[in-house]
């Protein structure tokens, strides 16, 4: 009897599981694939016969490449780096970094280091990279973003001594809860509180503040102890609390709320073994849709869409294509010659970039085996460098990649230290300040500059007016000419934000094929 399909997906299923079968019969067409559809009234042939000139390969342009392809366009992305990701960039052992000024880094790490030059967490409310991940096969874990065991240093309270941030949040909140219990217990708040409400406030102060019975704060465990409880006569002894006054300065604050930040809140996660595990996943399913070292020279518009000059292999070669998604830092459209309309020339004459930069080094993990640290951040209220970063990933091995400064290069203090030199140095006393006699073990310093980085020459837009102007005609298409990445949406600086405009820019796309 001749096989049916019923037939083959059934010795499929008692194969290889029910997972081999639905796997066959996605192949089949005969459901609908697992991966949710981001662009609204697109199918599988939206795009037949269409071209797409996807320029810039990071996030924005492996989104916009992914998707279109999934709807039937065929594209080009060029890329002029030989690599996919943009500012996603995962530094190890064998990688080169070169600034625009000639310089010449390589880090003589371990195999397993390495640094992620550019971003390095991905919040949970990040929905769309965070499916991608899941539908690319790309793991992850949990990046500890803070940690109640990190430090806090100001030198103006407590002789400059580093405070953990348990005993700061707790001691402070303890402190502040008693306060409030003792107005609320005297009736000074009883025009604002009814008596129902007082008790009851009286109450969550105690818990929150982890009050006495007569609502003094007298230390709590929440805040650390001398002296772990343990065997026979070994009795917990907590520490004593620290106060009111210092806590109150407001350069402790900075750093203790940093992860009230809605995009700082855990759980945060990270790919297991660097971030740039997402787009080379982009990159493998793409294949040769994407053109490496192959830098736009021109951008025009024609009488029927497009028309990209770039080079490659040391010779000019030309794509022409009904649509273009621009991806490129707007640090670079500048130097391509172009025929973009008055307005979006402006814009790029108006638009600036942030010069972030990050500071790492290789070092054996003695936050962890001397200070109990696994992960999270430690904040320095004064001097160039501000905070220390603990490695979320490789817990409880040897050695690992400390990040001591991120920040950046026009912040006071920093911008100040004229050479390479005197920031790595910087770097490495931010760490002794933090942990005396640890700067040490310090070794193999890597510096990473976006602003002298090549082919992005910044790191992130800079906000304020930009969103008032230049902001605004980027979201919109110059003829056939589209824009994406972070700077075309108000989740600025995020790979989160480049996904999203890039999905807006293929909406445009779609609805103007269907409305044509």
């Amino acid at each position: 009897m001749p096989d049916t399909r019923r037939s083959f997906l059934t010795r499929a299923a008692q194969a290889g599981g029910c997972s081999a079968a639905f796997a066959l019969m996605q192949t089949l067409d005969l459901i609908p694939g697992a991966t949710a559809q981001t662009v609204p009234g697109w199918t599988r042939d939206t795009g037949k016969g269409l071209k797409v000139a996807i320029l810039g390969g990071g996030m924005a342009g492996l989104t916009a490449a992914y998707e279109l392809e999934r709807a039937g366009f065929e594209c080009k992305l060029l890329e002029a780096r030989d690599r996919p990701g943009g500012r996603n960039w995962t530094v190890r052992k064998g990688t080169t970094v070169e600034f625009s000024d000639g310089t010449r880094q390589m880090p003589d790490w371990e195999p397993a280091s390495y640094m992620n030059a550019g971003p390095a967490r991905l919040p949970s409310i990040h929905r769309n990279i965070l499916g991608y991940c899941k539908e690319l096969g790309v793991e992850l874990e949990v990046e500890v973003n803070s940690s109640r065991s990190s430090w806090l240093v100001n030198d103006k309270a407590f002789n400059g001594r580093p405070q953990e941030q348990r005993q700061v949040i707790n001691d402070t909140r303890g402190h502040v809860s008693e306060l409030l219990a003792k107005c609320i217990a005297q009736h000074k708040l009883d025009e604002e509180i009814s008596a129902q409400d007082r008790d009851r406030m009286l109450t969550f102060l105690r818990a929150y503040g982890d009050l006495s019975p007569s609502h003094k704060y007298e230390g709590s465990e929440r805040s650390g102890v001398v002296t772990l409880a343990g065997p026979g006569p070994q009795v917990e002894k907590i520490r004593q609390p620290l106060d009111m006054h210092s806590l109150l300065d407001a350069n402790f604050w900075s750093g203790i709320m940093f992860e009230e930040g809605l995009d700082f809140q855990a759980t945060m996660f990270q790919p297991v073994g660097g971030m740039d595990r997402i787009p080379f996943a982009f990159a493998r399913k793409l294949g040769k849709t994407v053109q490496y070292k192959s830098p736009v020279k021109e951008i025009r518009k024609t009488e029927k869409g497009v028309r990209i000059v770039y080079d490659q292999a040391g010779g000019s070669r030309v794509v022409e294509a009904d649509y273009c998604i621009c991806a490129l830092p707007i640090t670079q459209l500048a130097g391509i010659e172009n025929d973009f309309s008055p307005r979006i020339r402006q814009a790029i004459k108006d638009s600036t970039y942030g010069d972030a930069y990050k500071i790492a080094w290789e070092s054996k993990r003695f936050w962890e085996t001397d200070f109990h640290l696994y992960g999270g951040i430690s904040f320095l209220s004064s001097g160039p460098i501000t905070l220390v970063w603990y490695p979320s990933s490789k817990l409880f091995s040897d050695n690992g990649v400390l990040i001591s400064g991120y920040a950046v290069e026009s912040a006071n203090g920093f911008k100040e230290l004229g050479t390479s030199e005197a920031k790595i140095a910087a770097s490495r006393e931010a760490v002794e300040r933090l942990h005396p006699g640890y700067g040490k073990y310090l070794r193999n310093p890597m510096y990473v500059s976006w602003s002298k980085i090549p082919w992005n020459l910044g790191s992130w837009i800079n906000g304020g007016a930009y969103y008032d102007g230049p902001y605004k005609q980027f979201t919109e298409p110059d003829g056939r000419i589209y824009f994406a990445g972070d700077h075309c949406s108000h989740t600025g600086a995020w790979q989160e934000g480049a996904i999203m405009a890039s999905h807006r820019a293929i909406q445009m796309i779609c609805d103007r094929i269907r409305s044509a």
